[in-house]
């Protein structure tokens, strides 16, 4: 069960940053490198998931 919570925390947190990744690349004056930041901690996210999914 807790893994299961885990999993789908991380899932949310993907979500979440997946929404602020494409909010800051439609705001004006958002640094590219903050939006590559935000990239690759969703990419990290994203792996996680993967590996916890197999």
């Amino acid at each position: 069960m807790a893994f299961d919570a885990h999993l789908e925390t991380l899932k949310r947190k993907h979500q979440a940053m997946s929404e602020a990744v494409e909010q800051a690349q439609r705001a004006p004056g958002v640094d590219d490198l903050e939006v590559a930041t935000m990239k690759k901690q969703k990419l990290r996210l994203k792996e996680e998931i993967t590996r916890l999914s197999n």
